[in-house]
């Protein structure tokens, strides 16, 4: 991991710096700076977790055995029934059942399509029974979870300490925990924490699942107070949750693992930082472990050379080297775009307005800032609250816009709507602000100030499936144009939504059947269901891109809103209804405007008028309710702008590079012809530079191919005399030694072209053949 390490710092984009002579490394000396291994004796309150988990679990075990061994049906993917009965079959014995090698490389099962379930855990009743591996999203996430249950107990055994949380994560898993008198977690830990692990996984300790009362967690963690608090405050009154044990520790877990520690055979403690209880700053400072783990040690090998060369396309590094962006700690999470940065960030933005155009979008701009009232009618305020950044301006409350979409309902509200006007599709550039904490932030991809290519659709309900098409298709020419695939998911309903389900219902339907229609016009397309994960206002699609090394970005979404119209009330009229007088509209009466002579109480005049008219009204005569489409294609463009750079490794295609075309003249006798040559390129908008320094050819070439230019224009004597330059593609090694120029102007045509077709082709073929 060192080395690691020392590739985030050092990696350079195309090398080319003679590399320092490696030195022998050493490993920590773990003895004498680590002190002992484990801790002798164990904490006192290992045994009397123990002892109140073995009581409990005997009870439970014999409650088990008194239940009806009824026969049931177990149904796999192919269609095959396996007979079983409830409460004494389990996951491993169909799998083992199948084979030996099956149930080996099995991590998890999941029922009826929903439910993940312990391998050893009895089935209940008859379902449909899938047998998740290690390269199931959900079968990994499981191994990780049982992953960060083996680097717990290994913590307690060797510091004695509280544990609190440890979640799998899209890299692996980490733990938080508070050690004995606030002490900290040093990289001379980590051999011997990994010393410990070894020894758990030969142990093969088995996950063993206990049920418990919400009062007996409390006795049984009554030492932490960490969570005693979670137990408090997620654990209802009067309710039972589960706890898992693997070898001495017990912790408190939903669920599920593998069957034994015996299946982790690579572990690796990959950082240890500093983190607060539950985010919050307010709270306890605490120890945060992270680690990763494989099934074998061949994809654990595999995974460490993965981060070698990701952490060579490290965007923050890409940014530094070609000077793209930079922070300033005055601003924190809001980045400062350098010139060459901007070159990028403008080529996006300008094939997004193109597609803006062909597609029928208008372009809008809202302000920045509202009355918190906006946010109480959209909802966002209840659900968002504690990401926005509030500001009390004249004796008021705002907040600056963490989204667009109510902005774009006051504007779609502001006047009366015809059917005839949609779909209207607004769009916004506008800066947006998110109060990411502060331990979040990192480079462009968590960011507090950024900007989105956010979209809102107005349509008629028999509209959304059309409008849906036309966003996958857009789409998928974006993502396919930079060599981007995609993943698709549904997100439906959270436990905390607004609305009525039968809304929720209809929404999720017209989703799911956009879906089957994509994956059945698209050969290989698929979906996956993603329960829970809807945002608070609607379903929604979510799109995760996959990059040239496989990684999963989050940037698209495709979110369906029935509640932002009703909370507006947002209303169009329809082809059948009359045409509406304005006179009949169910807005309230004004008041009567007071006597000349009457007392004016000013104060009270003043604040309502800077009191926003949000009411809410039924819907009006020959009406309807329009279907509010969220999108956004890039999503954030700082994000996107790094996820790009690490995909293309800062090797930028021509047509959004910030470094085009670099002209060299072979002597300062030809730096005149040199500039002519960039003064014409410049009027048709190319990025160009020359290179007037002293330096070698050679040396001039190997620096304009090291910052990453598309195209080296050379130019000499032959060159000026005749009107031509000799290039050099970036991209295509055979044409790194040219003797055969190109007449300029067809030159300049062909990179017009290239530019105007976002192409990754060389359009500049190899003169030597054509002549032959």
């Amino acid at each position: 991991m060192e080395k690691v390490t020392e590739a985030l710092q050092k990696a350079a984009i195309g090398g080319g710096e003679k590399k320092p002579k490696k030195e022998k490394k050493t490993a920590p000396a773990a003895d004498t700076d680590a002190g002992p291994l484990e801790m002798d004796p164990p904490p006192a309150f290992i045994q009397e977790r123990l002892e109140l988990f073995d009581r409990l679990y005997r009870e439970q075990q014999e409650e088990l055995a008194k239940k009806p061994r009824e026969e049931i049906t177990i149904t796999m993917p192919d269609g095959t029934i396996k007979p079983g009965k409830a409460y004494e079959t389990t996951p491993a014995e169909i799998a083992k059942g199948i084979s030996n090698s099956l149930y080996k490389r099995t991590v998890v099962a999941r029922i009826d399509g929903e439910h993940l379930w312990d391998l050893d855990r009895p089935l209940e009743k008859s379902c449909k029974l899938e047998l998740l591996d290690f390269n199931d999203d959900q079968g990994k996430f499981v191994f990780w979870h049982s992953s960060a249950h083996i680097l717990g107990e290994a913590c307690e055994r060797r510091f004695g300490c509280s544990l609190c949380i440890g979640p799998p994560v899209d890299n692996g898993f980490y733990y938080e925990m508070a050690l004995p008198g606030g002490a900290a977690v040093h990289a001379h830990d980590w051999a011997p924490l990994e010393t410990i692990v070894s020894k758990i996984v030969k142990e093969k300790q088995p996950f063993q699942r206990l049920e418990m009362s919400k009062e007996d967690l409390l006795k049984m963690f009554a030492y932490n107070p960490y969570k005693v608090h979670i137990i408090k405050d997620k654990i209802p009154d009067g309710t039972r949750t589960t706890v898992y044990r693997n070898g001495p520790l017990i912790d408190l877990c939903r669920g599920p693992h593998v069957p034994d520690t015996s299946r982790i055979e690579a572990f690796a403690i990959m950082k240890n930082s500093a983190s607060y209880f539950l985010g919050d700053a307010n709270n306890d400072s605490l120890q945060r472990i992270y680690g990763v783990s494989f099934p074998d040690k061949k994809q654990m090998a595999a995974h460490k050379k993965f981060l070698e060369e990701a952490a060579k396309r490290d965007h923050r590094l890409i940014g530094k080297q070609q000077e793209l962006f930079y922070f300033e700690e005055c601003s924190p999470g809001s980045a400062m775009w350098l010139p060459h940065g901007m070159r990028i960030h403008n080529a996006i933005m300008e094939y997004i307005r193109e597609e803006y155009w062909n597609r029928g979008y208008d372009e809008v701009m809202t302000p920045n800032m509202f009355n918190v009232s906006l946010w109480e009618q959209s909802g966002h305020l209840a659900h968002y609250k504690e990401d926005m950044f509030l500001l009390d301006v004249d004796k008021e409350q705002f907040g600056l816009k963490p989204m667009n979409c109510p902005a774009h309902a006051m504007m779609f509200r502001h006047r009366e709507r015809s059917h005839k006007e949609l779909p209207l599709r607004l769009a916004d550039f506008g800066v947006l602000h998110r109060n990411e904490a502060s331990g979040a932030l990192s480079g462009l991809t968590r960011v507090r100030r950024f900007q989105q290519d956010d979209a809102h659709i107005f349509c008629r309900e028999d509209q959304i499936k059309e409008e849906v098409a036309d966003l996958f298709d857009f789409m998928s020419s974006f993502y396919g144009m930079l060599g981007l695939t995609f993943k698709l998911k549904l997100s439906t309903r959270p436990d905390k939504y607004m609305g009525e389900i039968e809304i929720w219902n209809r929404a999720e339907a017209r989703l799911k059947e956009a879906l089957d229609e994509f994956a059945a016009a698209n050969a290989g397309a698929s979906w996956e269901l993603n329960p829970g994960d809807g945002a608070f206002y609607g379903p929604k699609i979510d799109i995760a891109v996959l990059d040239c090394l496989n990684r999963s970005w989050q940037c698209a979404t495709i979110q369906l809103d029935f509640q932002q119209p009703i909370n507006f009330s947002l209303e169009y009229q329809t082809a059948e209804g009359a045409h509406k007088d304005k006179t009949d509209a169910a807005e309230p009466a004004p008041a009567p405007a007071p006597a000349p002579d009457a007392a004016v109480d000013e104060k009270k005049e003043v604040k309502e008028k800077k009191k926003p008219l949000l009411i809410k009204k039924p819907l009006s005569p020959g009406c309807a309710r329009p279907v509010m489409i969220h999108r956004a294609m890039a999503g954030s463009i700082e994000r996107f702008t790094a996820i790009l750079a690490e995909h293309f490794a800062g090797k930028w295609p021509f047509w959004m590079s910030p470094r085009q075309i670099m002209v060299i003249p072979v002597g300062m006798g030809f730096l005149g012809y040199a500039k002519e040559v960039a003064a014409l390129l410049k009027k048709e908008r190319f990025h160009v530079d020359v290179d007037s320094s002293g330096n070698t050819l050679q040396k001039k070439i190997r620096n304009a191919q090291l910052a990453q230019y598309n195209f080296v224009f050379v130019v000499g004597d032959d060159e000026m005399r005749n009107h031509k330059v000799n290039i050099r593609y970036r991209d295509d090694t055979s044409t790194q030694a040219r003797d055969v120029p190109y007449d300029l102007d067809e030159a300049v045509e062909k990179l017009r072209k290239l530019k105007a077709d976002r192409g990754m082709y060389n359009p500049f073929p190899h003169k030597k053949e054509e002549k032959a």
